[in-house]
């Protein structure tokens, strides 16, 4: 097992209150969003009241352990998430940055009203001075110009990921589990290689096993120890590729006529866009000779 990668079975407040002061760069967390969910050892039905002091406990701590140059990701349901930005924003003076939307095609289905097809993501850093690594992190431009930065464009605060299907292979025995794409934007934006990052709410273990491919020490807290099995288990297992992509790095700019910039390109695109993605690469050809066949 990588030491640099611990998964601990544990309280998300009490096993925080363990670490030291500004230890972490980067926290990532999907909390339960108390919607009734059944998380095995615990299940997600707090009052109103009590679901706000759970918030502020862990939120405290995360806050504590967080360094002076770090950022914080926390994933909400609607219900509670501009709740969770006045904690953040007016108890811990934290510095707001982006509300980032997940928009996936899958969702839950509904015959009276509209059907959700989106979870939200905010994203606030301890102060102005903050790691953001644009060219980790960049999407391909739709056209070629001589004007653009061919290396790509910012991804915006709208990320389209596929949900983490059922009849996908890396799926695991939990009901919320997230995209490893989705993680890994994320991880490399507000991180550095080495730099340690911290999921409260570990669940399936997708930000300990991005963290691993990344380069990225890493701990993992959940109170459930069979999803802290599921993560050591998922940590030995074979990378072929991250299970998920925004599927706009399959893409290749329109408008690259010339063949020899052309060839430059498509070396290029794989390099800067594949690196954890070897399994995107032959729809990203497919797609170029399609497009300039």
């Amino acid at each position: 097992m990588d030491k640099r990668l611990v998964a601990i079975c544990g309280d998300a407040t009490k096993e925080l209150s363990k670490l030291p002061d500004k230890c972490a760069q980067l926290i990532i967390a999907d909390p339960p969003y108390n919607l009734n969910k059944d998380y095995g050892k615990t299940k997600d039905t707090l009052t109103f009241s009590e679901y706000l002091s759970f918030s502020r406990l862990w939120l405290k701590e995360a806050h504590r352990v967080l360094n002076d140059t770090g950022t914080i990701y926390v994933f909400m349901g609607t219900r509670f998430i501009a709740y969770i930005y006045s904690l953040l924003e007016r108890e811990f003076n934290m510095i707001f940055n982006s509300w980032i939307t997940w928009h996936y095609t899958q969702g839950i289905g509904k015959t009276k009203g509209f059907s959700p097809r989106h979870d939200d993501i905010l994203m606030f850093t301890k102060s102005n001075n903050f790691i953001f690594n644009l060219d980790d992190i960049r999407i391909p431009q739709k056209f070629y110009r001589s004007v653009n930065n061919m290396r790509g464009a910012n991804p915006g605060n709208v990320w389209e990921f596929s949900h983490v299907h059922y009849c996908n292979k890396n799926r695991k025995a939990h009901p919320t589990q997230k995209p490893e794409g989705l993680y890994e934007r994320m991880i490399l934006a507000s991180s550095n290689e080495q730099d340690l990052v911290i999921d409260p709410f570990v669940g399936s273990g997708t930000s300990l096993r991005v963290c691993q491919q990344t380069n990225r020490k890493a701990i993992g807290i959940d109170i459930n120890p069979e999803y802290i099995s599921i993560t050591n288990k998922r940590l030995s297992d074979p990378f072929e590729g991250f299970d998920s992509i925004d599927i706009r790095m399959k893409r290749i700019p329109n408008d690259l006529n010339d063949p020899q910039l052309r060839d430059e390109y498509i070396k290029n695109h794989i390099n800067w866009f594949f690196k954890n993605h070897s399994n995107s690469v032959s729809d990203f050809l497919h797609a170029a000779i399609k497009t300039y066949r």
